[in-house]
């Protein structure tokens, strides 16, 4: 008898996520972001604010930054963002939207992303929101069921069953 291999080809099909529930987990997912942007505020634009400048008189937040270190700071909070996501993605699949909502984000295979697709997951996607959702819209043209950058990362986005 021959030993039976773990495949993720052999896992059922599941449907793919619609675009109100993805919307729905962006949603939920905004909530956790605002959370890391306040944090990323409070633990790095803070304490560099006060370490250059002092404690401020009136004006507080990015006022007083130069260009370039408003641009450096812009990075490191977008790198955060997206780590978030990489993390999430590259570990099982799910943000905590996606996880509230029953989405997983996988590969047409059933294997979780790579981290190249991860990482050109997390530019992709805000910038198919950016262009008046037409990359999110995408899903809605038959018989795609997939937004534009699901395609153009390898991956999908699907519906998981009720747990009993």
């Amino acid at each position: 008898m021959s030993p039976v291999k773990k495949n993720p080809t052999h896992l059922t099909t599941h449907p793919s996520a619609s675009i109100a529930r993805r919307m729905a987990a962006m949603v939920y997912d905004l909530f956790l972001l605002a959370a890391i942007v306040m944090a990323y505020s409070l633990a790095v634009i803070m304490p560099l604010r006060f370490a250059v400048y002092g404690m401020p008189d009136n004006d507080i937040g990015w006022v007083g930054f130069s260009l370039i270190f408003k641009l450096v700071l812009m990075i490191g909070l977008t790198f955060t963002l997206c780590g978030y996501f990489f993390i999430c993605w590259r570990k099982q699949g799910q943000s905590m939207g996606m996880k509230a909502w029953r989405l997983k984000l996988q590969q047409p295979s059933g294997e979780l992303p790579s981290a190249k697709q991860c990482w050109w997951r997390c530019l992709l996607a805000p910038a198919s929101l950016a262009c008046f959702g037409l990359g999110y819209l995408w899903c809605l043209i038959p018989p795609n069921k997939e937004c534009l950058h699901d395609r153009l990362t390898g991956t999908q986005v699907v519906t998981l069953p009720k747990s009993k």
